[in-house]
């Protein structure tokens, strides 16, 4: 339930002795806005200094948040086992015969996993039941049931979901649904008061008090823009409303930072400026659109505190900015010439303090968007206009669906490589996030030449193999390519279960 970066940039991770947990809760058994709901707020919630009521707002959210059930039904799966002692004995010559040579005394058995039941929560957005929740709270779910919260129970279907944000869009056949009204998260202040409201440890219709107790959180992973609350959170909240004191969404709560599982004061959501950019794109394409700017690199302040541990004295001409480290080749970033050792220090006119406040204005984009940029190259102010990429370098829409199976991210190598490598083709794996190829062991950073003896040049010759191996007698993927090294590698991926 990890999620995954949004954009090709690197983020130092935090100091804090914690662990991440997402907050959906399961356990084992034995067997974009709606069109009528346009309401985009910018005012504060309360005059300073006066009492907060949150009456108002439970009263609002309440009936458009829903319990989310997923079933996942007992299955019989083939597993590895190791029984070292087994062909000393049932062979008196150890398998010098042949018995189970090679196999080093591995044998495959099946088994029939249990049923799982998980619960999580969900907010309608939609009078025609449009439902968003979070992609850990659905995924691999066999069945998918959604209680309103009048306790009329629905069947959903899953229209589309992405792992790098955490985010799913479901739906229910209903009408007149209350959805949610949804506000602009980045009119959130720091220090507002709001409410977490969802089903946690199968408590359902649970609101929770707080405020707002960050922006723009970078949690190392996945959605580095999270919307920091104190509003308790727990196991089971997946998918939930942060909303604020008119009752109106400004994220979907995603996980807690904890050493335990349990709140300890530190929840995320994500911001709702993400949440209607997917949602769109997955109504629309059925895959998020994910725009990169291709660098890679720091906050600052936490650079130039890094070369003062080295013993190094740094003047960047500003201590707030992103210092860029590196530059993606065939980026977005290298084709507007930024360099390594630049600052950015303003997109789109705004002031970027951090990577998450990057990252919350690019997560709005879609590849093929212009974005202006500020920096500095040696104390002295620039800018540039680029165009943003996406995964696989290019401006294109991407409607790779049938690559989610994979679990990873693509794209067709440079010339540096082809000549580095003394190869013609072939496809880079840039990123392994889970899916078969993480169950195969493919790399990152392994070159992809041919699978199942056609030549793989393109995402779309990737494409088209991994659809015809899906619909085959036999679903596998025999791939192979070349390590970074040079060393020839061969692997065999199953696509099914």
């Amino acid at each position: 339930m990890d999620m995954k970066k949004i954009i090709n940039i690197a983020v130092p991770t935090s100091a804090i002795v914690a662990v991440v947990f997402s907050v959906a809760a399961f356990t084992n058994t034995n067997a974009a806005p709606s069109p009528e709901q346009p309401m985009i707020s910018s005012v504060h919630a309360a005059p300073a200094g006066q009492p907060v009521d949150l009456t108002y707002a439970a009263e609002k959210a309440l009936p458009s948040v829903v319990y989310i059930t997923n079933t996942q039904n007992s299955k019989v799966q083939t597993v590895e086992y190791s029984d070292p002692f087994e062909d000393f004995f049932s062979d008196p010559f150890g398998g010098f015969f042949g018995r189970g040579r090679g196999n080093n005394g591995k044998r495959q058995r099946q088994v029939q996993t249990p049923k799982k039941v998980g619960a999580g929560s969900g907010v309608i957005i939609s009078a025609d039941g449009y439902i968003v929740t979070n992609n850990h709270v659905v995924d691999g779910a066999d069945e998918l049931m959604v209680k309103l919260n009048d306790n009329h129970e629905y069947s959903a279907r899953i229209i589309g979901a992405d792992a790098t944000t955490d985010l799913a869009l479901i739906k229910i056949d209903a009408k007149q649904l209350p959805a949610i009204a949804i506000a602009n998260s980045d009119d959130a202040k720091v220090g507002e008061w709001v409410l977490a409201v969802g089903n946690p440890l199968g408590l359902n219709n649970t609101v929770t008090a707080g405020i707002v107790s960050a922006k723009a959180r970078s949690m190392g992973q996945g959605v580095q823009s999270m919307i920091q609350t104190d509003a308790a959170i727990n196991q089971g909240n997946s998918g939930g409303a942060l909303v604020n004191t008119r009752g109106e969404l400004i994220g979907i709560n995603a996980m807690i930072y904890s050493q335990t599982g349990s709140n300890i004061g530190y929840g995320f959501a994500i911001p709702t400026t993400i949440m209607n950019k997917v949602v769109d794109d997955l109504k629309q394409y059925g895959h998020v659109q994910r725009a990169m700017i291709g660098i890679a690199g720091s906050d600052v302040d936490r650079y130039v505190d890094a070369e003062k541990e080295k013993g190094n004295e740094v003047d960047l001409g500003t201590m707030e900015g992103i210092y860029v480290a590196e530059i993606t080749e065939g980026g977005a970033a290298e084709d507007a010439g930024l360099k390594v050792g630049d600052v950015i220090t303003h997109i789109e006119g705004q002031k970027i303090k951090s990577f998450g406040e990057l990252q919350n204005i690019i997560a709005q984009k879609r590849p093929g968007d212009k974005i202006t940029i500020n920096y500095l190259r040696n104390k002295s102010k620039k800018s540039v206009t680029l165009t943003l990429k996406n995964e696989q370098g290019n401006t294109k829409v991407v409607k790779n669906a049938d690559l989610d199976v994979l679990g990873g991210q693509f794209r067709v190598i440079t010339d540096q490589q082809k000549e580095q490598m003394n190869i013609g083709y072939g496809l880079e794996v840039i990123k392994v996030s889970g899916g078969k190829l993480k169950d195969a062991g493919v790399p990152k950073g392994f070159i992809i030449q041919r699978i199942n003896d056609a030549s793989i040049k393109t995402i779309d010759d990737l494409q088209k193999v991994v659809k015809d191996a899906s619909t085959s007698k036999e679903p596998v993927l025999y791939i192979q390519g070349i390590y970074p090294t040079g060393k020839k590698g061969y692997f065999a991926v199953p696509l099914s279960d």
